[in-house]
């Protein structure tokens, strides 16, 4: 059996065994050990120990519990609940200020916790009801949340960028520092959009009586921000200026999100408990993903499909930046059916010896490709996102409804992906300075 025959097969035993709903480990891992068999014989599962075996030993690897347990406390700690009543009350005078200050909360959100799902079902509880009570248009208010919680992919300290540079072999750091202005770019393109809208269309969203509350009671409301503001410092401030490693700088984070659940009197034993459940849950399922990929990825290479697809490329008689626009594609499709980390997993040691050869900086890519995976999270039909809001929002609310709400943050996104593969500098000037680079 030729290479191209088993790689075919390969690929397409992966797509039909996905669509049957079985969990991506799974898949994943007994492809690896049926086509080595086929292959190779019994004793060639060697390989598979191998791949498993460097997952446990991976330094990068251990932030990923770190940052999960951030999240979770953080998320039991009560203070998304006193940062969204600040938003509230300092952004409802401008036009659409509460979908704004959903915004800017997702925003701090995800340079606190790095999870999509957190930010998500959290402002799904909180913000939503609070649109739809003071009239706004359920359209821009579902599109907000479900745009806004996904910046938690690409804002540092973002769990998918550690799986990505753990793949790529490239630097935790800089993958995180060089995500920073993409993610304040989408941030700034949804607050925009949403002013731009609601104040040609006043109607979408009619002005809060939050915005007569005193001065006084504004500034007393600030007390929240200080906590996540000392977080995020603490965690990206000790990266970027060379003090602390990212898996280091984690451990400040899950300090700093116990001291936050402290202040706020949420610090229980039930709490913790919960919180280390939740991270060994999320964890346990990230690393099975980590150990099946690896160990699909390690045949796929020995059957020759990363030699058979630079063989493409260099045939092919299109410019780079075609052949970019052409992996952009393949992710945003995969999207529809994967989630983000099955797709870099099984993406990235594909792409990157074409990245490779066609000169691209590898860093750029990288935060490009994240960026891709963003825009995947909220694309239907089976964006993560959307049904992650469709768990908390109101049963009389469709899905029909949720997918013609993200059309414009998705063109946003296109924009925001445009932009920054127009100019690399958004994304390599600030790697650039970091100290120790």
């Amino acid at each position: 059996m030729n290479s191209e025959l088993v790689l075919l097969v390969m690929f397409l035993g992966l797509l039909g065994l996905i669509l049957t709903g079985l969990p991506l480990a799974f898949v994943l891992g007994s492809l690896a050990i049926v086509f080595t068999i086929a292959l190779w014989g019994v004793d060639a599962l060697v390989i598979t120990v191998l791949q498993t075996f460097d997952t446990m030993r991976s330094e990068v690897l251990l932030a990923i519990p770190l940052y999960v347990a951030m999240a979770t406390i953080l998320q039991r700690s009560g203070i998304i609940e006193s940062l969204y009543r600040a938003m509230e009350l300092w952004f409802a005078r401008l036009p659409g200020g509460l979908a704004v200050g959903t915004v800017i909360i997702c925003t701090i959100m995800a340079a606190m916790t790095g999870i999509v799902g957190a930010a998500v079902a959290a402002m799904g509880i909180l913000a939503l009801p609070s649109m739809l009570a003071r009239g706004y248009d359920r359209r821009l208010s579902l599109g907000t949340i479900c745009a806004g919680g996904t910046l938690g992919i690409l804002i540092p300290p973002s769990v998918i960028t550690i799986v990505y540079a753990a793949t790529a072999q490239v630097s935790v750091g800089q993958m995180f520092i060089g995500g920073v202005i993409p993610g304040l770019l989408l941030s700034g393109l949804y607050v925009g959009y949403i002013v731009l809208r609601t104040t040609l269309n006043p109607a979408l969203a009619p002005v809060s009586d939050a915005g007569r509350t005193s001065l006084r009671e504004r500034l007393a409301s600030l007390q929240a921000l200080v906590l996540p503001a000392a977080i995020i410092i603490g965690v990206l401030g000790s990266i970027y200026a060379g003090i602390a490693t990212p898996t280091e700088a984690a451990a400040v984070g899950v300090v700093g999100a116990m001291l936050s659940a402290l202040q706020q009197r949420k610090l229980t034993i039930a709490m913790l408990r919960d919180s280390c459940f939740e991270t060994a849950r999320v964890s346990a399922m990230i690393l099975w993903i980590t150990i099946g990929a690896k160990a699909f990825v390690a045949i796929f290479t020995g059957t020759g499909g990363a030699d058979f697809l630079l063989d493409l490329v260099r045939g092919m008689e299109a410019g780079r930046y075609v052949v970019l626009i052409v992996m952009m594609g393949v992710l945003a499709f995969l999207g529809m059916f994967l989630d983000e980390i099955g797709i870099i997993l099984l993406c990235v040691p594909v792409f990157l010896p074409v990245i490779h050869f066609l000169g691209f900086d590898p860093l750029w890519f990288g935060i490009l490709f994240l960026v891709s995976a963003q825009m995947a999270y909220i694309t239907p039909p089976f964006g993560y996102t959307l049904f992650y809001l469709k768990g908390v929002m109101p049963p009389e609310i469709g899905m029909q409804t949720v997918y013609s709400a993200i059309v414009p943050f998705v063109l946003l996104q296109v924009a925001g992906l445009v932009i920054c593969a127009a100019w690399p500098d958004l994304i390599l000037w600030l790697p650039r300075t970091m100290v120790g680079h």
